[in-house]
């Protein structure tokens, strides 16, 4: 195993930056910790991660290869990643003021999600994602040695969900106090609609 930790360190501090980088998972787990909670956007991480594991198991099917060769089959993939964020960007336009001082404390609450649908909604973000696919093609081609054994690309992909779970864990748990919520509080509806505008980019994006 010790003969795999140049490969590992490797994979290790592409896959920070990558995860680091904003993206439409930033942009995600930013707005469901400010517009839904703790215990919401911690389930959106959650289901981002869920996402890698879709992107490590294909990648070691070799799936990704025939993806790669596959114009079609990736242009379809990254119309409907795009369809989807643009949905999202959408819905979040059509943000509207808070009435009343009675809502002034949980200003974006309004409308409960489960914990299934916040999952769910983390878990297409990043499954659908074009350059998560892209990224994940060029780790499991180009750095993972074709003789590293399969379980140990397994355990690569293992870490590197738990690591995105960590982190956007971490940010869900800044992002969610409540002095930060408090700040967005007082105009929710504008970043709401500044929130739209950065996925309905990102959708773009994606499509280009």
């Amino acid at each position: 195993m010790f003969e795999y930790v140049d490969e590992f360190l490797l994979i290790a501090v592409a896959h920070f930056f990558a995860v680091a980088s904003p993206g439409p998972d930033f942009a995600i787990v930013l707005k469901q910790s400010i517009q839904r909670g703790r215990a919401n956007a911690l389930w959106t991480s959650g289901g981002v991660a869920l996402g890698i594991l879709v992107h490590v198991t294909y990648c070691l099917l070799g799936v990704a290869i025939v993806l790669s060769q596959s114009p079609m089959l990736f242009n379809v993939l990254k119309y409907v990643a795009g369809a989807y964020l643009a949905y999202m960007g959408v819905q979040a336009l059509r943000a509207k003021p808070t009435q009343g001082k009675a809502q002034s404390d949980t200003p974006f609450e309004q409308h409960a999600e489960s914990a299934w649908q916040a999952l769910r909604r983390g878990f297409l973000v990043n499954a659908l994602n074009p350059k998560a696919t892209l990224f994940f093609l060029s780790l499991f081609t180009l750095v993972i040695s074709p003789s590293t054994p399969t379980n140990v690309q397994a355990f690569y992909g293992l870490y590197m969900a738990f690591a995105t779970w960590a982190w956007f864990s971490f940010l869900a748990l800044v992002l969610s106090k409540a002095r930060v919520r408090a700040f967005f509080a007082r105009a929710g509806h504008w970043f709401d609609r500044g929130i739209g505008v950065v996925l309905i980019a990102l959708a773009v994006r994606v499509v280009l």
